[in-house]
């Protein structure tokens, strides 16, 4: 293993924190917990206790030397962990254990993403959508940073802003060209921070230096411990659970549209100029498909 230093989860905190106390017997029992958190997230206290041949007052015993007095918030933070560990190989596996059909895996795996908006609607008010467009709107220049798939989201909402006339871009490349675009901003600037689950290094570290120069800085993600919410001055919690090996970007993309629709609105003349002039552009600019037109005669 590297010696890098590793974010810890708040229940592997916990864990650390109270690892003097706990017997080897109640160690090895939650190290396998967190180790098999696909399959252990999701129990109550007494299926958790059948699977490790353990009274349950066993398990509710071990969770209290971790500083919890409930088994539910033992539960909350172990689902946070699962997240934030999860692996595309662990999801694929996990899912694998189902048994469904193939046509049940889509089935659920749609099914997860209308969770998602509903958790969506639940987790950011539109009040919260519309604070953060006035701020992006008065700021000089925007810098949306995604790296790897999170690039996709970061790339929809810097194009969506500059067509409204906003200074937006996404920087594509690695951690050179995001460091080398980010030490360019000031404390009139925003920086826009995309990455989920354990978050990406370059991500967070770009919304860190930004952070030190003086930009505001916001993230996107899905958990409020996750290392980008811890950065960011704000954030919003959007969730990209998917029963397959991959997240999904239902949510995140609809945040994203609300995020463009309340800034369209926030300076309704100015977009609507804006517009009018993409129109006019592309009406001359044979941008759009036409089909051939038919030689006289030919059949």
């Amino acid at each position: 293993m590297s010696g890098e230093p590793k974010w810890a989860t708040p229940l592997e905190q916990r864990l650390q924190q109270a690892n003097g106390k706990l017997s080897s017997r109640r160690k090895r029992l939650l190290v396998s917990i967190l180790e098999n958190a696909a399959d252990t997230y999701y129990l109550s206290s007494r299926k958790l206790a059948r699977r490790y041949d353990v009274d349950a007052a066993t398990i509710v015993r071990t969770i209290q030397v971790l500083g919890y007095s409930q088994f539910a918030d033992f539960s909350s933070d172990l689902r946070s962990h699962f997240v934030a560990r999860i692996t595309p190989y662990r999801m694929m596996k996990s899912a694998t254990r189902e048994r469904r059909t193939v046509d049940g895996h889509v089935q659920h795996s749609l099914e997860m993403d209308r969770a998602n908006l509903e958790a969506l609607r639940g987790s950011v008010a539109p009040e919260r959508i519309v604070d953060l467009a006035r701020r992006l709107d008065k700021a000089g220049q925007i810098v949306v940073v995604g790296v790897d798939l999170a690039y996709s989201l970061a790339w929809f909402l810097a194009y969506g802003l500059s067509w409204l006339g906003a200074r937006a871009e996404a920087p594509v490349g690695g951690s050179g060209n995001l460091h080398h675009r980010v030490r360019a901003l000031g404390t009139h600037d925003i920086v826009v921070a995309i990455s989920f689950g354990r978050c990406l290094r370059d991500t967070v570290e770009a919304a860190r230096s930004a952070k030190e120069l003086g930009a505001w800085t916001f993230g996107i993600t899905d958990a409020s411990d996750s290392p980008i919410a811890r950065v960011c001055h704000d954030h919003w919690v959007v969730s990209v659970t998917n029963p397959s090996f991959n997240g999904s970007y239902v949510a995140p993309l609809a945040a994203l549209d609300a995020l463009l629709v309340a800034y369209a609105h926030v300076q309704s003349k100015r977009s609507l100029d804006r517009l009018k002039k993409i129109d006019l552009q592309e009406a001359t600019a044979g941008r759009w498909y036409s089909p051939p037109a038919t030689q006289k005669g030919r059949r």
